[in-house]
């Protein structure tokens, strides 16, 4: 079967076009999105301290990955919340719902971040 024609093109160019896709994501998180400013600075700011409190490659790569992890899902509370106002911004149920699952997850990733680091913290200086 031949490949069917794609609109973000095929091979490399598809990657330049995502990463593109991807940077403008970035960026209108930043411009648009307090939590994700706060987040991000949160995460900026343990970045550096993650080699401290690491005891080992891999430790430090769970510290990270939790930072990252909170970005993550802060980008698609975000995606959720814009896409759910592009349909209406209306008040219902749904929409309500919606939201508000995004953000019950933005609370976990916190809430996992809170757990990994203060088990970390506690490991360093008992």
């Amino acid at each position: 079967m031949k490949d069917v024609l794609k609109p973000n093109g095929l091979g490399l160019k598809r990657v330049f076009k995502a990463s593109y896709c991807s940077y403008l994501g970035f960026k209108a998180a930043f411009k648009e999105e307090a939590a994700f400013r706060q987040e991000l600075l949160l995460s900026l700011i343990l970045f550096p301290i993650s080699f401290w409190l690491a005891s080992s490659l891999l430790h430090w790569a769970v510290l990270v990955s939790s930072l990252l992890i909170i970005l993550i899902v802060e980008l698609l509370n975000s995606a959720i919340e814009a896409l759910t106002d592009r349909v209406s911004t209306e008040l219902h149920v749904l929409s309500g719902r919606a939201k508000d699952m995004g953000s019950a997850a933005v609370t976990l990733s916190l809430t996992i971040v809170l757990i990994i680091w203060g088990i970390s913290l506690y490991m360093k200086i008992a």
